[in-house]
């Protein structure tokens, strides 16, 4: 499919791909970071996995569009596996989702994503909003001591005990940061990249000049961010480690896959293409396999950087391995000054990804509707937020099914009746 534009491409095309890629670069750098901080990991790995993943799912997926990178929808599951059972657990589990990944598209399972319920789609994506902007509040308020839980009610108990501790200096550059961002959408509403780049350096910025001594940095949590590619590295596997991890490997191919190729159909209906599903979940397995040895976390397609991508104008693959190889342009040579933006400055950012993927008013038209719809949107949301993703998606699953075996039988009762 890839190749078939070859014989059409131009250098007007090729200077289309690089700018596209140049402004979703722009963009990755402060999600990788903030995803990373997000999902309790050390806030390099999301630029490790934006740049491997990035180049690998540009080379190997199967839509031309498709921008891979971490994502918000994992924070949720990636922050549960690293409080259970740790980082270099949470790489084999990666690694696992790669080979699962590569078995759902050698079983045609890609086919199955045009009958997932719109309503658990929506149910899921909205519930992981919450806990993404739920999950910002402690970095917004300066509370970085508090401990951190998988569980979302558990989360808020802890914030709202310590908002004693609220360190005015966080909020003060946080609420910096969103006015910048807010400002230059408001003249520019296209630049989102831009946006939040220059929020999250003029905050951080005023911050480091007038109480730089009274507000967390990426360095003063986490330590300077090399500016250099990890050496290759694979962490020790057993049986029992493979066995225990099974479960969340599952999880997390299940969510590679439902999101890449959701993401794949939206850029196919923006541009009137068709990617390959097959080709799509064997270029994430490859990703996802990949990557791990990277020290990079679970990659998957991304809706808003590929939107992006198409909204600039690219036409070709070439845009998303432009915008990892501006990452990595960006990790060699401007790493040290990463490391000193503030958290406060990235809570913004995150908080506005929540927003932006909550879905608010597909949800608000589903709970309206007040049918089988609602009840199972409805439960997938609350069961992600309050438990999590794996039994909000199979909640809701089961109950569309249960639902559609319903309306079979009496459909069928109804036939029967009339044959008579």
């Amino acid at each position: 499919m890839k190749l078939e534009i070859i014989g059409e491409y131009s250098v007007h095309h090729l200077k289309k791909d690089v700018l596209s890629g140049i402004v979703v670069g722009i963009i990755a750098i402060p999600l990788g970071l903030g995803f990373s901080i997000a999902s309790g990991i050390n806030p390099v790995t999301g630029l490790y996995t934006t740049i491997v993943a990035g180049l690998l799912i540009s080379i190997f997926g199967g839509s031309r569009f498709q921008i891979g990178g971490p994502t918000g929808a994992f924070v949720p599951v990636l922050l549960g596996i690293m409080l259970q059972f740790g980082y270099e657990n949470l790489l084999i589990a990666g690694f696992m989702s790669g080979i699962l990944l590569i078995i759902f598209a050698i079983c045609k399972v890609g086919s199955l994503i045009k009958f997932f319920p719109q309503s658990t789609i929506i149910g899921f994506q909205s519930g992981i909003a919450v806990i993404i902007f739920t999950g910002q509040i402690p970095n917004f308020l300066g509370l970085h001591n508090i401990d951190k839980s998988k569980y979302f009610y558990l989360n808020m108990k802890e914030i709202f005990e310590n908002l004693t501790k609220v360190n005015i200096y966080s909020v003060i550059t946080a609420a910096i940061c969103l006015l910048i961002i807010l400002v230059v959408l408001h003249f520019s509403p296209k630049s989102i990249g831009i946006s939040y780049l220059l929020g999250i350096l003029f905050s951080s910025l005023i911050s480091s000049m007038l109480f730089s001594s009274q507000i967390e940095t990426i360095s003063s949590i986490y330590g300077k961010i090399p500016n250099q590619l990890p050496i290759p590295h694979f962490p020790q596997v057993t049986i029992d480690k493979m066995i225990t991890l099974l479960p969340s490997s599952f999880v997390i191919a299940v969510l590679v896959g439902l999101q890449s190729l959701l993401t794949a159909r939206v850029a196919d209906e923006m541009t009137q293409s068709k990617h390959c599903s097959k080709r799509e979940l064997i270029g994430q397995g490859i990703v996802n396999m990949v990557t791990p040895l990277f020290h990079g976390i679970p990659a998957a397609g991304e809706i808003a950087r590929t939107v992006t991508n198409i909204k600039n104008g690219a036409s070709s693959p070439i845009a998303g391995i432009t915008h990892a190889l501006f990452v990595l342009f960006v990790l060699l040579l401007l790493a040290p000054y990463a490391s000193y933006v503030s958290l406060a400055s990235l809570a913004p950012v995150l908080m506005l990804v929540a927003w932006n993927i909550s879905k608010r008013e597909q949800f608000s038209t589903i709970l309206k509707d007040k049918s089988t719809h609602s009840l199972i949107l409805t439960t997938t949301f609350l069961l992600t937020v309050f438990t999590n993703l794996t039994v909000g998606i199979g909640a809701g699953l089961c109950l569309s099914l249960l639902f559609f075996l319903k309306r079979r039988m009496k459909n069928n009762h109804n036939e029967l009746k009339e044959t008579k």
